[in-house]
């Protein structure tokens, strides 16, 4: 199964807009057909930020993300910390993807990271669905 670290970006993207590729992204995680990597670092961002007054109209539907994430993730305790990243709170993420051993980091801020993270590929979340378009007509499932 493909594992993957979401930025915060991304999830706040997904309840924002239902409809777009972070969303496509975050049931797919949800069903299990991707393996969503999480440590205790990432999961408290994803809580301070979706819990923010500007995102108050999400409430409801981010509790229930929140404890998706919590019920559904794959957790990792990250053994060294990472310097990589142009704005340091985004190692995080980088953190995550070294522990878990993932295959991708998704975000929408490609800037801040490096194009490359050990066995982690940095992309977008329409390039990361692209990806698993492409996965899925390999394996003959589409």
């Amino acid at each position: 199964m493909t594992r993957v670290v979401f930025d915060t970006n991304i999830i706040v993207s997904a309840l924002l807009q239902p409809l777009g590729a972070p969303a496509e992204l975050f049931k797919l995680a949800l069903n299990g057909s991707i393996q969503l990597c999480v440590t205790g670092d990432i999961y408290a961002e994803y809580e301070e930020v979706i819990s923010r007054p500007r995102f108050q109209r999400i409430g409801e539907i981010s509790a229930g993300a929140l404890r998706a994430i919590r019920d559904r993730g794959f957790w990792v305790r990250p053994t060294e910390s990472v310097r990589a990243c142009s704005d340091p709170d985004d190692d995080i993420f980088l953190e995550c993807a070294q522990a878990a051993g993932a295959e991708y980091l998704v975000t929408g801020n490609l800037k801040h990271f490096p194009v490359s993270w050990k066995e982690a590929q940095i992309v977008t979340p329409r390039q990361m669905v692209e990806i698993l378009a492409g996965s899925e007509k390999e394996a003959g499932l589409s």
